[in-house]
């Protein structure tokens, strides 16, 4: 089992430099990669995410791979169908190149419909749009002179060429907990990555996905709330072991601390905790 750490992106914690100074302790620690979220509009009132101050993701990324090294850089998750995937093959190779080739792009088909209304995108069309957009990216990422029509986004290229490509092949994480989004995950994705499910939730998961994607390269990855400033130390160290137990490969713990010092901290005291449960870290 390797971890990542979700980053202070979002909330009264988040800044430029909170988010430096956190993605270069999480690498000096030792954690494997560095992670953010995506929202681009939150309405009044809605019941998650926590908060509607979030920076956008492939800008965070952006920010932490210029002073970082080595620690990979994902997305937990990006909401694939509310973006153009042309654009965002080129962001996401561009930030690939820029950081020689660290990036990891955890994908869903989102479920807030009001943020889909405010862009204009069909929320019935996100299965659909999910699909084709990760056909377009990995059609661009690895082609060039490419002549095709896409006709989900109304998209038509001719001879089009779209540089520069990532510096080899992008991991595409599949998020998602339905069996439509299991199956994407089997069918395209080069791991699958849950979002606060319990150890035995997750293992009903993980069997499915198992039975079609058996190789040790196929990541099962998990994003937690714990919080080793908050929690008890015992049932974060009982749920690491249940969920390794179950098929877990990856986990991704994320902080709820309201300061920038405070998230530090529970960064230091998340890796010791991970230390102790045998968690590799980097792998």
């Amino acid at each position: 089992m390797t971890a990542g750490i979700h980053l202070p992106q979002a909330g009264p914690a988040s800044s430029g430099d909170a988010m430096t100074r956190a993605a270069v302790l999480a690498e000096d620690l030792g954690y494997a990669d560095v992670w953010v979220s995506d929202h681009v509009a939150v309405p009044t009132g809605a019941e998650y995410p926590p908060s509607a101050y979030i920076y956008e993701p492939l800008v965070a990324l952006t920010w932490v791979a210029a002073c970082t090294h080595r620690v990979g850089l994902g997305t937990t998750v990006l909401v694939l169908p509310m973006r153009n995937p042309l654009v965002l093959a080129k962001m996401v190779a561009s930030i690939d190149q820029l950081s020689n080739g660290r990036i990891i792009l955890g994908i869903a088909a989102g479920w807030l419909e009001a943020e889909f209304d405010a862009l204009g995108v069909p929320f019935v069309e996100r299965g659909a749009r999910t699909d084709e957009a990760i056909e377009i990216m990995k059609r661009v990422w690895t082609d060039d002179h490419i002549t095709a029509d896409f006709p989900v986004h109304g998209a038509r290229f001719v001879s089009m060429r779209t540089k520069p490509q990532p510096t080899g092949h992008v991991p595409l994480w599949v998020g998602g907990h339905a069996d439509v989004a299991l199956a994407r995950a089997i069918r395209v994705g080069d791991g699958w990555h849950g979002a606060f499910l319990s150890p035995e939730q997750t293992g009903r998961r993980v069997k499915k996905l198992r039975a079609e994607r058996p190789e040790s390269s196929f990541q099962i990855s998990m994003r937690t709330r714990w919080d080793a400033l908050e929690d008890d130390h015992d049932i974060i160290l009982a749920e690491i072991d249940h969920y390794q137990e179950v098929g877990v490969t990856h986990l991704v713990p994320e902080p709820r601390q309201r300061t920038a010092d405070g998230y530090l901290r529970a960064i230091e005291a998340q890796a010791d905790l991970l230390r102790r449960a045998g968690v590799t870290m980097t792998g």
